[in-house]
């Protein structure tokens, strides 16, 4: 007997047809998606020079190879500042040492975090302060520039008089190389270029100054500083645990040009060393990211569930009950997955294993945003030997 037709053409719709929707994103992003040009003219877009900015709270297994790798990077680096915040681990004492041999190298010391201030913002805001670069050049502590980094973010920065045929861009950020050694790692970091790449076309952020149009990454962030202070600095964004967007969202609605660029040629980054840690990180700012709303994250959890994972399910199910139309649109399904993520793959060297799990690692993530959504909830994010209330209250401290 042949399969009925409305049944055919509701698998297809269900399960082919939206998985082609995240799969033409990430094609178009692995062509399009700018990975800025290491030019030596790229230098005249900071005349007055750039401060590399660098927050770090117990980070001794990574401050040294972050400052050597910013020390080594080509451009106009005219000074190096970590923010060491009330370090307990040797971080201190490894900066002393990188001091004495390092000229460009100075740095400040955290004396406790004020009311109302998350940890991360109020580190920028006190290397800002201390900055005398024209030109900030955020990174995390566990980030190690390449040598032609700074320059390729520079490129895109674009000229501070704004010439024309230039970018006019106030702020690039980007997201770098994410280097991974544990099973968790492998198959769960890829997510995070999955988050950029399957649901927004990246030129687009640059394109308009529509403030909805976003996507940052604080591991790299270059900013202006006469953008900065236009916005109300990092004071403005003081209570936020996703500190990137909300202050490229506040450049944008200023008026200012965002650029948001592959980071791959850039820097590399190795963000968490084991399971724990990765749950832990990604939990700490996921409810948030998504606007911090139970509705907002239904939506993600529903998206996630249909697009990446139900293919999947149905292709089993379809081989246990026999039936060739749900076969067929399963397959179709599974296929816009797995190429998806092989074009991935080749593009920013993710593991085959990642490929292969990828259902695995989607319904792994949404349990994160489900314990993000309980920490939230209760008012208890903790990080960084820190515990932060909900952001509400937050805002009203």
């Amino acid at each position: 007997m042949s399969p009925d037709p409305t049944w055919t053409r509701l698998a297809v719709a269900l399960l082919a047809l939206p998985a082609l929707l995240p799969l033409g994103l990430v094609l178009v992003n692995a062509l399009f998606w700018t990975r800025g040009r290491a030019l030596g003219a790229a230098a005249r877009a900071a005349p007055g020079g750039v401060s590399v900015l660098i927050p770090a709270r117990d980070e001794v297994a990574n401050i040294e190879r972050c400052v050597r790798a910013a020390a080594a990077a080509r451009g106009p680096l005219t000074e190096i500042i970590v923010y060491d915040d009330g370090s307990t681990d040797g971080t201190a004492e490894v900066l002393e040492r990188l001091r004495a041999e390092l000229p460009a190298l100075r740095v400040e010391r955290g004396d406790g975090l004020p009311a109302g201030w998350v940890g991360k913002p109020h580190a920028l805001h006190r290397l800002s302060a201390a900055a005398r670069g024209e030109v900030l050049l955020n990174i995390d502590a566990d980030v190690a520039l390449r040598p032609d980094g700074v320059l390729r973010m520079l490129s895109l920065l674009g000229s501070p008089d704004q010439v024309r045929g230039g970018l006019d861009a106030a702020v690039v950020t980007a997201v770098p190389r994410q280097r991974a050694g544990s099973f968790a790692e492998r198959i769960m970091m890829p997510l995070l270029h999955l988050s950029y790449v399957a649901w927004l076309p990246m030129p687009l952020i640059y394109r308009t100054r529509d403030p909805r149009v976003l996507a940052a990454n604080g591991q790299l962030l270059m900013i202006r500083r006469a953008a900065l202070d236009a916005v109300g600095g990092w004071d403005r964004v003081r209570s936020s645990l996703v500190d990137d967007m909300a202050l490229c969202r506040a450049v944008k609605e200023s008026g200012r040009r965002v650029v948001f660029a592959d980071g791959h040629e850039m820097a590399d980054c190795r963000m968490y060393s084991d399971a724990a840690s990765l749950w832990r990180g990604f939990a700490k700012n996921f409810y948030e990211g998504i606007g911090g709303r139970p509705r907002a994250m239904i939506v993600v959890m529903a998206l996630h569930l249909l697009l990446f994972v139900a293919p999947f399910g149905a292709l089993l199910a379809a081989v246990l009950t026999g039936s060739p139309a749900l076969a067929l649109a399963a397959a179709a399904g599974v296929a816009a997955n797995l190429i998806l993520r092989l074009v991935m793959a080749a593009r920013y060297r993710h593991s085959l294993l990642s490929v292969v799990l990828h259902p695995v690692a989607v319904l792994l993530m949404m349990g994160v945003l489900v314990d993000s959504f309980r920490w939230s909830r209760r008012g208890d994010i903790r990080w960084r030997g820190r515990s932060y209330p909900a952001r509400a209250q937050r805002e009203a401290a």
